[in-house]
């Protein structure tokens, strides 16, 4: 990576990680917001793990005063918050996984 990533106020780096299901095949399409990755540029696939090029960014923790006034209606949330969905097969079945939990470096 050429470069240090920025992370927007707010959010937090989940990590590069995530781990595919036990028995999930090929082939694997990768999208992150709705976007198809490409693979070898956007990301590997290494031992059952999706490796990406770079960080996920997620939206960190709400604090009691920032999460009343989204209840009550005053402010809202807008983070950056990236959502990571894996399609694959199982057993020659389509499969899909969505907003897949990042694991980290």
């Amino acid at each position: 990576m050429a470069g240090q990533q920025e992370i927007p106020e707010g959010s937090v780096a989940a990590g590069r990680r995530a781990k595919l299901p036990r028995g999930a095949e090929q082939p694997v399409r990768v999208y992150v917001n709705g976007v198809e990755q490409t693979p070898g540029a956007d990301y590997e696939l290494r031992g059952g793990e999706l490796v990406f090029s770079r960080q996920i960014v997620k939206e960190g923790k709400l604090g009691g005063i920032r999460w009343l006034s989204m209840f009550l209606g005053v402010a809202g949330s807008y983070r950056k918050h990236e959502t990571v969905d894996v399609e694959y097969r199982v057993d020659g079945r389509p499969k899909l996984m969505s907003d897949v939990e990042m694991l980290g470096d």
